[in-house]
């Protein structure tokens, strides 16, 4: 696990000390090692796992650390958080080779000095381990130690949702979220997707809400599976793919994807549209749109034209032409930690109020594309009531001509059907966190 050793805490210095994107930063890594797949999937649940429970872990280390971990050089804490994680949380490598491998690293990258600080800091824990019970002035402190969340995202759910649902709320996001597939009917039947993954070796099981939906439990790497190269499949959680089957899609209609990039959402509308009609997907950033055409290409899908816009700001050619509109507005991501766990650490409470303003800036404009008899459909992928239930009432308070239509995903202990219509996904290993609401034009 020596090489693991250092692409994990190389993962950890660029996510934690350079803001880097885990998924990106731990891919590019691997891509370049040298690992067997198994001990890539060792990496991956130290990166994962040290990410997300970095709080409990700088807690337990400012113990044994005299001069504050503000003081430690960064790829030193990142070592010894890393041991840590894997001493606390795995029991899959013994507490001695733990140690000893974080003691070899930092020899070998850092100095001998770092080396005998990551030893006695590491081996003090080791003789302290059994007592090192943590216990909080109250049950906001005991639970950011116990889950690993911030004091200010602790009080945050819990004055939102309440004391019992926040806790669910925690536990959910520090579930290993499951691998799913959608089926890409355009090209393949679910039951004939099934047989061939079943042939390739994978332990599969059907979604867990979705009908289009195959959980991966366990198989090979997904960026060599056959299926997925040939289309067959694309990779999304099953909140997201609530969202196009909510829109009442039709053929042949004229749909706006307002925020369309990666381009999950998109494709997904275009296959129950069986690639009629037209969907017109727009992005803030150009490099962005090119991976939804690269996804539509792979997915045989034709009907999908790309461009550059700002949903932010109003475009005129846009008024009272769309069927659909779909905005997936940019929002905090705080239901999305369980695949982003550096969300926990990179959002401040004051960024939750700064996102609101751009939200409801893209819900104004969305509104005048939709043609009366049109439907709009609003989604986040974050708990924040802010900007969920808070936005809609909003919505509906200043937009006049618009209704709520009521969804309804049928019932799932996770599945929260709001007093407005509206619906919050709570998170759990099936699913992502989420926010869907949809509105009809009526006049």
């Amino acid at each position: 696990m020596s090489s693991g050793r250092k692409v994990i805490v190389d993962v950890l210095e660029q996510v934690l000390t350079k803001g880097a994107y885990s998924n990106i930063a731990l891919g590019a890594e691997l891509n370049k090692s040298n690992l067997k797949d198994k001990d890539k999937g060792l990496v991956t649940e130290v990166v994962y796992g040290t990410l997300k429970y970095k709080y409990t872990i700088d807690k337990i280390l400012s113990s044994y650390v005299k001069n504050g971990l503000n003081k430690v050089d960064s790829y030193v804490l990142n070592i010894l958080r890393s041991a840590v994680y894997q001493m606390k949380y795995l029991d899959k490598i013994p507490d001695f080779a733990a140690v000893n491998e974080a003691v070899e690293l930092s020899k070998k990258k850092v100095s001998i000095g770092a080396s005998k600080f990551v030893n006695g800091v590491l081996r003090s824990y080791l003789r302290n381990e059994k007592v090192n019970n943590f216990k909080g002035k109250n049950k906001i402190e005991e639970l950011s130690y116990e889950y690993s969340f911030e004091e200010w995202m602790v009080r945050l759910f819990i004055k939102q949702y309440g004391e019992e649902k926040a806790e669910q709320i925690l536990k959910g996001l520090n579930k290993v979220p499951k691998i799913t597939f959608r089926v890409n009917p355009l090209k393949c039947s679910y039951d004939k997707a099934e047989d061939k993954l079943n042939e390739l070796g994978y332990d599969i099981e059907e979604g867990y809400v979705c009908p289009e939906a195959i959980i991966i439990n366990k198989g090979k790497n997904i960026e060599n599976n056959p299926l997925f190269m040939e289309g067959l499949l694309t990779v999304q959680d099953e909140s997201a793919m609530l969202v196009a089957p909510s829109m009442d899609l039709e053929d042949d209609l004229l749909v706006l994807d307002l925020c369309s990039a990666p381009g999950g959402k998109t494709t997904h509308i275009s296959e129950i549209m069986n690639n009629t009609g037209k969907v017109k997907a727009f992005d803030i950033h150009k490099h962005k749109l090119s991976l939804i055409k690269n996804t539509a290409e792979r997915l045989s899908i034709t009907n999908i034209e790309c461009d550059i816009m700002d949903a932010s700001e109003y475009n005129e050619a846009l008024a009272d032409t769309a069927d659909r509109v779909l905005i997936d507005v940019p929002c905090s991501g705080l239901g999305i930690i369980g695949k982003k766990p550096e969300i926990k650490w990179t959002k401040t409470f004051n960024q939750l109020k700064d996102i609101r303003d751009i939200q409801r800036k893209i819900m104004i404009n969305a509104s005048k594309y939709v043609k009366v008899g049109g439907k709009l459909l609003y989604s986040t992928c974050t708990l924040n009531k802010e900007e969920n239930e808070e936005n809609v009432k909003w919505f509906i308070d200043n937009v006049p001509g618009f209704q709520i239509e009521p969804l309804n995903y049928g019932n799932c202990d996770n599945i929260v059907y709001n007093e407005d219509g509206s619906v919050t996904i709570l998170p759990n290993e099936s699913m992502d966190g989420f926010f869907i609401t949809k509105f009809i034009r009526v006049r």
